[in-house]
């Protein structure tokens, strides 16, 4: 997860990467170690939460959970962490208890985590606006943190209504994947109905979405140049 994590982070230092960090891994030791790895890969923020390790997708049924004490304990553990290398990567805790122990625990849990010292807080799987505009009100003022899953159980609104509803971050963690998986779908039944896949042009006539489009996506250009810039030769005769 941290070398992951670490992996996009390290694309384009000046974009701030949100991460998951589960459970936290194990006990509050293992929080720290992953709170620690986390810093170290260049990771601007990651939510814990309160789950047992063997965990599930916030949007399924059937998730267990551990008692506020050790849920805490996870939290204060990131921010001990965090403390001791001086470093400024934002805590976010979140909550699976609404699920099986209702709204009032779920938000229960969550003050005793900013108590704990999380600097951002997550309610999952909300079911009704209503709950989504309730907890902001009654977090305040702790930032409160949206997440959009298509097909989840939480209803879906755009990122205009979440700041009005007073969201300070919301996330759409399944829009990459899910726009990749229907890609490869896309593809993979043309080569099998045709046997080729054909060039996609873009309105000017270029090439959309060729292997010249992916290394300029990872930088091609900028490493030429900066290569030229510092007296290299590796990109001297073109690329």
């Amino acid at each position: 997860m941290a070398s992951n994590a670490g992996m996009i982070a390290g694309l384009d230092r000046s974009v701030p990467v949100i991460a998951d960090a589960d459970t936290g891994f194990g006990g509050p030791l293992m929080v720290a170690r992953a709170t620690e790895k986390y810093i170290l890969q260049g990771v601007a923020a990651f939510h814990l939460e309160d789950q047992v390790t063997t965990k599930r997708c916030g949007h399924l049924l059937g998730k267990e959970l551990v008692d506020t004490t050790a849920y805490v304990a996870r939290i204060k553990a990131a921010v001990a962490a965090r403390e001791r290398l001086e470093s400024d990567i934002v805590v976010i805790a979140r909550t699976d208890a609404l699920q099986s122990l209702g709204y009032e625990e779920a938000v229960s849990r969550l003050k005793a985590a900013v108590a704990a010292g999380a600097d951002v807080v997550f309610l999952e799987g909300m079911r009704t606006k209503e709950q989504m505009a309730q907890v902001v009100k009654d977090l305040a003022p702790t930032p409160c943190f949206l997440n959009m899953v298509a097909g989840g159980v939480t209803p879906l609104i755009t990122s205009r209504e979440a700041k009005e509803l007073g969201y300070k971050i919301v996330i759409w963690p399944l829009a990459g994947p899910t726009s990749v998986y229907l890609g490869m779908r896309e593809f993979c039944r043309e080569l099998k109905d045709t046997g080729e896949i054909k060039e996609r042009y873009t309105p000017d006539g270029k090439i959309d979405g060729g292997v010249r489009d992916v290394f300029e996506l990872c930088g091609l250009s900028a490493c030429g140049e900066f290569d030229k810039e510092m007296g290299g030769t590796s990109f001297a005769h073109g690329a």
